[in-house]
């Protein structure tokens, strides 16, 4: 697909976006213990994920017919195909269910295993973050761009701390610990597809984290991208769009990022 094709199915999918947020934001609240279900260990999911998914699935699947999905909440079947929408319905679940303001929409779309477009919708403050490949990225149909700050020591880092593979909870704590000693901050809000979109829009300088999947890192890691930065896996060998792990951040300390977490952490961790 050109720019210009890239850019008019950006702008047509903004507004499936919208509406799933909007289904979010009207239940914000409302959910009841009863209606949570841990789906693993620290891993909550309510029927406002489900349906936020599906208003997504139907609305994007009426842009582009021919496209399949990978989806978290798997409310439709996956299927191989060259055009593939990667969706998050609702980032940052726990925050929601706990009345925390940081939660969002994250979809992407990759065609010919490249990602093209990344969208992510902060629910709860409406601000959308959004880019196409070769375009440049966007809030609110301002132009976006990675910090230019130099100063490591100056920095401001986000992160996520493992919910799941808790084996290696010791290593990781060392690279947080690093972190704090020689940055300035280290914050952790809880949606993995906001810390990155944060990075794109330069207010944090970077971000890390590990053990995470596809839908949550896909258009976040596309904005940094978009919006001048870099992003990769720990490891040469680890390709970042897996979410085994990823490290985004302007390129001025990106190399400082990236041999802390491998001094720490050293690929046969």
């Amino acid at each position: 697909m050109t720019k210009d094709q890239l850019e008019a199915m950006t702008s047509a999918t903004i507004p499936v976006v919208r509406k799933a947020a909007d289904f979010i934001r009207s239940q914000a609240g409302t959910v009841s213990t009863e209606q949570i279900e841990a789906k693993a260990l620290n891993s909550l999911v309510s029927y406002v994920d489900r349906s936020a998914e599906e208003i997504l699935v139907e609305g994007l699947g009426a842009i582009l017919p021919d496209a399949t999905f990978l989806t978290e909440e798997d409310t439709v079947d996956n299927t191989d195909s060259s055009l593939v929408w990667i969706i998050d319905p609702l980032d940052g679940t726990t925050n929601f269910l706990h009345n925390l303001p940081f939660y969002s929409v994250s979809v992407a779309l990759q065609s010919q295993g490249e990602l093209v477009i990344g969208i992510v919708l902060e629910v709860t403050r409406e601000e959308l973050f959004y880019c196409w490949k070769g375009g440049g990225a966007f809030l609110n149909h301002q132009s976006i761009h990675v910090s230019s700050n130099r100063s490591f020591e100056e920095a401001v880092i986000a992160t996520g701390f493992p919910y799941q593979d808790l084996n290696q909870l010791d290593a990781y704590i060392n690279v947080f610990r690093s972190f704090v000693k020689n940055a300035r901050g280290v914050r952790r809000l809880g949606s993995a597809a906001l810390d990155l979109a944060f990075v794109a829009a330069g207010r944090f300088d970077g971000f890390y984290e590990f053990n995470l999947n596809p839908w949550d890192i896909s258009a976040g890691g596309l904005l940094i991208k978009e919006a001048g930065g870099l992003v990769e896996g720990f490891y040469d060998t680890d390709g970042w769009e897996t979410g085994n792990s990823i490290i985004g951040s302007s390129p001025t300390i990106f190399h400082r990022m990236k041999g802390i977490i491998n001094e720490y952490m050293p690929q046969n961790f």
